[in-house]
């Protein structure tokens, strides 16, 4: 499949609701511009509305580890493939209003998956990195900095209790466009599935959104959006995307009381 890079601004691309969750209040030196960080993804990151509580996206944790002059818009939303993200308008409308020195955080691959579902099924050596080229461009176009990120492990485990990991060759896909981009890279696959297998098989059931009658092994609640989050926030750091000064409690408890959940927009 060949992709125009043009089909980001297209005019064809309708325009949709977001939910835009911005958390901390600006609060920069004199002359200063306060800087965000966009986050691009699916429904391990996004914003929960009251609903659908205690399943929380580690994108509204996020703010918790970073000072008060980074503001986090987070656009990820449920369901959403790199594919699905940028044909219904969302990307477009990120980089609508990103700005210089501002940060497109990017996270998929739990919906590119879906081999099928065309709308938003991507291959991982071929159409996934195409789309995620649209984010890494489109950023950069606009004087923002892009940061990869593999995605979130699921909770698997074999019958030995060894943690499995469920993403074939999207996280891969993602290390190799990065390192030909030269893009920062957030290897939380890796760093959640080893944080899983530290945990055990029965330990991460309080990180997910698990009940014995709903076993979900792919979203989190608040303990488990803590826990990604601040992996998020290390790697952020570790890279040197954020420095020393962009970042806060890393290792701080963060009581699951700051999570909350806001009633859904009509």
């Amino acid at each position: 499949m060949s992709l125009s890079r043009r089909q980001v601004s297209s005019a064809a691309l309708a325009a949709v609701p977001l939910a835009l969750a911005v958390a901390g209040t600006a609060q920069a030196a004199p002359g200063r511009r306060p800087r965000t960080l966009y986050i691009a993804g699916d429904s391990t990151a996004a914003r929960k509305y009251a609903d659908a509580a205690p399943e929380t996206g580690w994108g509204m944790a996020l703010p918790f580890f970073l000072r008060r002059d980074l503001d986090v818009a987070n656009h990820a939303v449920n369901g959403r493939s790199s594919k699905s993200f940028v044909d219904e308008g969302r990307l477009e409308a990120i980089l609508s209003a990103i700005r210089p020195g501002d940060f497109l955080l990017i996270q998929f691959a739990h919906n590119d998956e879906k081999t099928a579902d065309p709308s938003r099924y991507t291959e991982p050596w071929s159409t996934y990195q195409q789309y995620l080229r649209l984010y890494v461009d489109g950023a950069r176009a606009r004087g923002a900095r892009p940061v990869l990120a593999t995605a979130v492990e699921r909770r698997r485990f074999d019958a030995d209790g060894v943690a499995v990991p469920s993403h074939g060759e999207y996280p891969a896909a993602m290390r190799a466009l990065a390192r030909r981009e030269q893009v920062a890279l957030l290897d939380i696959q890796a760093l959640s599935l080893a944080l899983w297998q530290e945990l055990g098989a029965e330990e991460t059931k309080k990180y997910f959104n698990w009940t014995p009658a709903e076993q979900d092994n792919t979203h989190f609640n608040p303990p488990g959006a803590i826990a990604v989050a601040r992996l998020v926030a290390r790697e952020l750091l570790r890279t040197r995307v954020l420095a020393p000064r962009d970042v806060r409690r890393l290792d701080e408890d963060i009581p699951e009381s700051w999570i909350t959940w806001p009633e859904a927009t009509a």
